[in-house]
Order: structure tokens, then C-alpha cells, then sequence
């Protein structure tokens, strides 16, 4: 079976180039097959209008899809992001559009930085109700790394979430907020050769529930979305980069259930909000996966190409 990624901001690592502006030969013809009909993100009433909401990396990919779907829901959206040039453009390009959305540079390994950048948040706005852990990074830091790499693996995955959440900590207690992590359903399958990303991720998952139980006295809910193989424009670079692409999409739409299609951003997107929102209030400690059936079906139904 092929080692994917997942996500932008959750994946294996891809060349770093540009994305190519006209649809790749091996891509022609097979949008229908990945994309499913999705008007521009509506506003479906979740009662999230005039939250103050965080996403960390939220410039591509997955954060980018969240910050759009809070944005549409009246929420006011701080990206914090070490893409800063990604990340402003984003947020200017919702703000002409009449959205509420801020952009934060913030290297989210530094304390320091993060604590500062929280506290700007709370000083212009008055109150903090959602924060997303959505930046990672899948490093393909394996078994045999040196530890220091381990190490730094797990400060970019897990330690940040942590330090983004103590944070934000008082200010969700304050608003009976809620928190929604990001996961992997690396941490759950196994992958191969990235041990690091993948404790950090196991460890997040735990995390959602330990976090759960310790801020349920305070009405605050925590709970995770776990992605598997979602279409982002790395993921898009990854397979250019198989010797196949064409036969390589197909391969791993193939084992993917429900419609033989990879997950949108926009589908992992507007699950975190829902569990961000008030139509969720009694849902916490969840691990939610979001992917077509990919994990839990039995491998008979994953095994290759539909009959």
C-alpha cells in the first residue's frame, strides 16, 4: 500500500515548488472523482457568529478550509501561522469579502511568541471561544533519528498544542468554549517511518479526552477530527511526484469506501466547526473520523478496485 499524506499542514513532506496553475494531464477528467458538488462555503446558522475563534495553520490546506468555513459563519478567525505572506493574503482576501479574519505570524515553537500572540488576540477582542490545533507537520522522523530530532518532532506536533491551549486556557473557561484537535489516522493505522509525528499525534488523541474530562466542570468541550487521505494542494505535488500519478490517485481512491473519492478540506473543515459550534453542546472527548470509511471498514471492502 502507498505511505500518503493527509493534509497540508499534516503530511509527508513535498517538494517545495509552486503549484502548477493548469490542471496536471494525469489530472484531467478526474475531478468529479475527487470533488464532489460544495457550494461556496453558505452560512448554515451554528450559532458561531461573533466567536473569537484560533486556528493554527491556517494559511493551506485543512486550516485554510477552516478558517473559510468559520469566516462564512460570522466568527472572527485568527490564523496563526509561520507563513505569514500565506496567511495575510487569506486574511485580506476575506476581509474584502466582508469577513472578520485576522492574520497572526507566529512560529508556534516559540512560548514566547505564542503566549504574546494569544494575548494580542484577547487585548483587541475581549474574549477567546474556540481554539483549532490544526498545525503539524508529518516530519519523517523514524526510528532510527537521532533523538534530538525525535524531540523536535515532538515539540512541532504536540508541544505546541499544548503551549496554544495554556494559552488560551482562562479566556475558554471564561467563554465555555470549545477546542477542536486535529488528528491523524496515522496514529491510529500506523504508517511507517515517522515515528515522531505519529506519537505526537497518538498522544493528541489522548489528549482530546484527557483535556475533555479536566475542563467538563467548566462547560468547555474538547474533542478531535481525525483526517485519513484528503486532497490538499501537497498532497496534489505528492502524487505528481509518483511515477504514475494518474495510476497512483486511483489506486488510493480505490480503497477509500464511500465513493471511491478522496476527502475534501471542506468536508474535514465543516466537521471541525460543527464541533466547534453550539449544535455539538454535549459532544466531548471524541475522536470523529472524517474519511469515507478508510479506517474501521473491513479490509475486504479496501482491499482494491471496485467490482
Amino acid at each position: 500500500m502507498l505511505s500518503t499524506p493527509e493534509s497540508c499542514e499534516n503530511c509527508r513532506p513535498a517538494p517545495r515548488r509552486k503549484r502548477a496553475q493548469a490542471t496536471p494531464d494525469w489530472l484531467a477528467g478526474r475531478h468529479a472523482v475527487l470533488f464532489p458538488a460544495q457550494h461556496p462555503f453558505p452560512r448554515v446558522n451554528l450559532e458561531l457568529e461573533n466567536k473569537v475563534v484560533v486556528v493554527t495553520g491556517g494559511a493551506r490546506g485543512i486550516g485554510e478550509a477552516t478558517v473559510r468555513s468559520f469566516a462564512a459563519e460570522g466568527s472572527v478567525v485568527a490564523v496563526l501561522d509561520r507563513h505569514s505572506d500565506q496567511a495575510r493574503q487569506l486574511a485580506d482576501e476575506l476581509v474584502r469579502a466582508g469577513r472578520r479574519v485576522e492574520a497572526h505570524a507566529c512560529e508556534l515553537t516559540d512560548e514566547t511568541a505564542v503566549r504574546a500572540t494569544i494575548g494580542r488576540i484577547l487585548q483587541s477582542h475581549g474574549h477567546l471561544d474556540v481554539v483549532v490545533n490544526n498545525a503539524g507537520v508529518n516530519d519523517g522522523v523514524g526510528l532510527r533519528a537521532p533523538i534530538a530530532d525525535f524531540r523536535a518532532s515532538l515539540e512541532r506536533n504536540l508541544v505546541q498544542c499544548v503551549v496554544v491551549l495554556q494559552a488560551a486556557l482562562d479566556a475558554l473557561i471564561a467563554a465555555r468554549g470549545a477546542v477542536v484537535n486535529v488528528g491523524t489516522k496515522c496514529a491510529v493505522t500506523g504508517q511507517g517511518g515517522t515515528s515522531g509525528y505519529v506519537a505526537a499525534k497518538g498522544a493528541l488523541h489522548a489528549l482530546t479526552r484527557e483535556w475533555a474530562l479536566d475542563l467538563a466542570r467548566h462547560g468547555v468541550r474538547v474533542n478531535a477530527v481525525i483526517p485519513a487521505e484528503v486532497y490538499t494542494p501537497l498532497y496534489e505535488q505528492w502524487l505528481a511526484q509518483r511515477p504514475d500519478p494518474a495510476a497512483a490517485l486511483d489506486h488510493i481512491r480505490h480503497l477509500i469506501p464511500l465513493g471511491h473519492r478522496l476527502t475534501t478540506p471542506r468536508e474535514i473543515a465543516d466537521a471541525i466547526v460543527f464541533l466547534a459550534s453550539a449544535r455539538s453542546s454535549h459532544t466531548t472527548g471524541q475522536l470523529i473520523h472524517v474519511d469515507g470509511g478508510y479506517v474501521h471498514f473491513d479490509r475486504a471492502a479496501t482491499a482494491g478496485p471496485a467490482a
